[in-house]
């Protein structure tokens, strides 16, 4: 079965793709603390900020696709606020100094984007 982008939106899947992906986003910070305090030395390889930077730009246009499509087929306009919000906030963590405000600023950002995906998912029910 071939999935179109516009099957993939009104289906929902790209929302529950960019969920996916928050959750996975908030498993690398967590894991990333874990293997920081294990294993110091290794500790460089996983705070590259290319791992942040390509994460931050897959869910910028994660959330203008999926959330920019709900506005438009939905006509809320709270979802996309609310996932631009998380955006910000991860955008906004990514100008930090790498320690756990950094990680606490993303996973904040992180679960609001999250919300946002959700709420507009179930707008588009």
């Amino acid at each position: 079965m071939r999935v179109t982008l516009r099957h993939a939106l009104l289906s929902g899947r790209i929302d529950r793709i960019a969920i996916a992906l928050s959750g996975l986003c908030v498993a690398h910070c967590f894991a990333t603390a874990v293997i920081l305090g294990l294993l110091a030395s290794a500790g460089g390889i996983f705070e590259s900020p290319i791992f942040h930077e390509v994460g931050l730009v897959l869910a910028i246009a994660l959330g203008a696709i999926a959330l920019g499509h709900g506005a438009v087929i939905h006509g809320y306009m709270m979802p996309a606020a609310i996932g631009s919000l998380g955006l910000g906030v991860m955008a906004g963590a990514m100008t930090m100094d790498h320690g756990m405000q950094e990680s606490v600023y993303t996973l904040i950002g992180v679960g609001i984007l999250a919300l946002g995906h959700d709420l507009n998912h179930r707008a588009g029910r």
